[in-house]
């Protein structure tokens, strides 16, 4: 039996295992325009389907690998989601049109499943509480490091080669992320800790999770806060290439965004244990729709100096990937503190239906995009007050 790793090498196992996500979603988006001019020329918008055709793949992926996790442990599905993402990964790099390339990713996004709610599974069984809120912090901020790296990755790569040659680039960091959890992380669900995959037990667990009232808020929140990020994600290139005229620098404002975003899970990491999560949550959200509803009216009306236009987008920018930081772990941990008994399942679930709604709320925002940041603000001003209502009729 391997032996345990210390809490810092947990924490970086389980950020490396994140980190395959935000490398599969952001390492991309230099390439966007690339793959429209091969792919897509009639209809560009199309192009950034591949983010979201991703993220709808993850939430289709996460209905089974909880519960598979639950009767047969973490490791074996960590193992099996990874060779679904290796052969998807494959299929992206030899895709002929854009329809196959979606389906790939779609594919590649189901292997991807494993990293997130097994990860978070994995976490649960080791942590409670504010404990698994703080051990999520530590994690999620160095995750939010490899955005700030992945487009500077990917525009990297298209120098020395095509936008083929990420997802070469792509296949060797996913094996090699879960090689490392694989070998240096004991399995962390005892087998008499595990849940037989059965029809049965299933359907109990999910009318024990339909009756979780704090479950059913949770899963909503955090598809409204994918859904801004996603959204977000997804409209920047040609936000900064068609309203500011910076396509070259891109990738580096893109990395200087996620960086200081990094703040919020660091953040979070030290207030969580003091205030608690639910006041970490309402104010973060609030917050998030003062802002936004303040930018977009300045905005809009033709009010905000000229100067200052870029700046507030960059600095509303952070918010939005902070806002991740502040409330998904928590969001999460809030739910999960009474589900401890079904994690693998309650993970899935959760993660499976939030990421499922965030990929159907954020196509038509990128198909709605018209050049500027308008459509965007509007659809993450909705988003987070929704959330804030939703997370204000929690009980302390």
């Amino acid at each position: 039996m391997n032996k345990a790793p210390s809490q810092a090498v947990f924490v970086a196992m389980m950020a490396m295992l994140f980190a395959t996500i935000a490398l599969s979603i952001d390492a991309m988006l230099p390439a966007l325009p690339d793959i429209a001019r091969e792919l897509s020329p009639d209809d560009t918008n199309k192009a950034l389907l591949i983010i979201s055709s991703f993220f709808l793949g993850m939430g289709l992926g996460t209905f089974v690998a909880g519960p598979v996790s639950d009767a047969y442990g973490r490791k074996p599905v960590i193992f099996a989601c990874a060779a679904i993402y290796a052969v998807a990964t494959v299929l992206c790099y030899f895709a002929p049109s854009l329809q196959m390339l979606l389906v790939a990713r779609v594919l590649q996004g189901i292997g991807a499943a494993a990293p997130r709610v097994v990860g978070m599974a994995m976490v649960r069984d080791l942590y409670k509480g504010r404990d698994m809120a703080r051990i999520v912090s530590f994690v999620m901020m160095i995750f939010m490091i490899m955005p700030a790296l992945a487009p500077l990755l990917g525009q990297g790569i298209l120098m020395f080669g095509n936008w083929r040659t990420i997802f070469a680039a792509l296949l060797v960091f996913g094996v090699a992320a879960s090689a490392w959890v694989l070998v240096g992380q004991p399995e962390t669900l005892a087998p008499e800790a595990r849940r037989p995959f059965r029809l049965a037990p299933l359907w109990q667990s999910a009318v024990e999770m339909s009756r979780h009232r704090l479950a059913l808020i949770s899963t909503l929140c955090q598809g409204l806060g994918s859904a801004a990020l996603l959204s977000t994600v997804s409209s920047q290139q040609g936000i900064f290439a068609e309203r500011f005229g910076l396509v070259d620098t891109f990738p580096l404002w893109f990395g200087f965004i996620a960086l200081c975003a990094a703040s919020g899970s660091l953040l979070n990491s030290r207030i969580v244990m003091r205030l608690g999560m639910r006041r970490v949550i309402v104010a973060t959200y609030a917050g998030q729709v003062a802002l936004t509803l303040l930018i977009l009216a300045l905005d809009w009306t033709g009010l905000m100096p000229g100067g200052l236009v870029f700046p507030a987008h960059v600095l509303w920018s952070i918010t939005v990937f902070a806002m991740m930081g502040l409330t998904q772990g928590n969001l999460s941990a809030l739910a999960m503190e009474d589900l401890g008994h079904i994690a693998g399942f309650a993970a899935s679930m959760m993660t499976a239906l939030s990421t499922v709604m965030a990929s159907i709320l954020a196509v038509p925002v990128g198909l709605a995009f018209d050049g500027t940041q308008i459509p965007l603000m509007v659809a993450v001003a909705l988003f987070s007050t929704l959330a804030l209502a939703l997370v204000s009729t929690v009980r302390r």
